[in-house]
């Protein structure tokens, strides 16, 4: 399927590796100029350069810290500057700690609410004034499954993430005039670096090899085995995609079938 992303600008945050690597990498498959951005300048180069000799399209390498206003914007001139306007945004940021509600203050709950929520605010923000202007965009941001089913121990992710969705639902009837569609990606177990380091960790914890550790996890999952970053990043490209032009306000989950919610 040709997506159409040729000659289409594309935002990706927090994309050096793992699931927003994967979506970036997708995107520039399909032709799109990327402007990429995460924390470490050493990271977020080292990335653009890969999908430069992979693809061959125009990469943008960013420092960005999703949980400051200021790195936010400047981010989005740096972009607008080099490509003129942009098409697509992908908003994501990491995780914020894990535990139980009573080990968590009013500053740990607003650093979660920064990260999570009002990154995904103040791009959005960033972004709309270039996709009016443009005719339109689409807009897709990585939640996780517990805005489904709730998971134990992320609370402050629970809360936030969830946050995120009722956001892009509100956004996906007042911006439809405006030709700009919002989605939701929720990803299961996708074999990233972060999950293989949970994994290791679980088995130095149980005293168990890794491979145990792995087949108690596959056998969650419907269709018995991890999912990969490509995977995710067809899912992603396809959504912000011109293919996916009637769907929005959704919410759609890349977990193998873990989820046993039916809506």
């Amino acid at each position: 399927m040709d997506l159409k992303l040729n000659g289409k600008v594309a935002m990706v945050a927090a994309s050096s590796k793992g699931l927003g690597y994967g979506i970036a990498q997708a995107l520039a498959q399909e032709g799109a100029s990327i402007s990429i951005g995460s924390r470490t300048e050493a990271d977020i180069e080292s990335a653009a350069e890969q999908l430069r000799k992979e693809t061959g399209v125009s990469v943008l390498a960013s420092v960005l810290d999703s949980s400051e206003p200021e790195s936010i914007q400047q981010w989005a001139n740096i972009t607008l500057k080099e490509f003129g306007g942009v098409d697509k945004l992908l908003v994501n940021a990491g995780g914020p700690p894990t535990g139980k509600f009573e080990d968590f203050s009013d500053n740990d709950w607003q650093a979660a609410f920064e990260l999570n929520l009002l990154s995904a605010v103040r791009m959005i923000r960033a972004a709309l004034p270039s996709m009016r202007e443009r005719g339109g965009g689409s807009i897709l941001t990585v939640t996780s499954m517990s805005v489904k089913e709730p998971i134990d121990m992320l609370i402050l992710s629970n809360v936030m993430r969830s946050g995120v969705t009722s956001l892009v639902k509100s956004l996906s009837v007042q911006l439809a005039p405006d030709n700009i569609r919002l989605n939701n990606l929720m990803p299961g177990r996708i074999n990233t670096d972060r999950l293989r380091s949970l994994d290791g960790l679980s088995s130095e914890k149980q005293g168990v090899p890794l491979t145990q550790i792995q087949a108690a996890n596959y056998a969650k999952i419907p269709l018995g085995r991890y999912g990969t970053i490509e995977e995710f990043g067809r899912t992603g490209a396809f959504l912000l995609s011109d293919a996916a032009s009637y769907i929005t306000g959704s919410s759609l989950a890349v977990d193998g079938g873990v989820l046993k919610t039916v809506w």
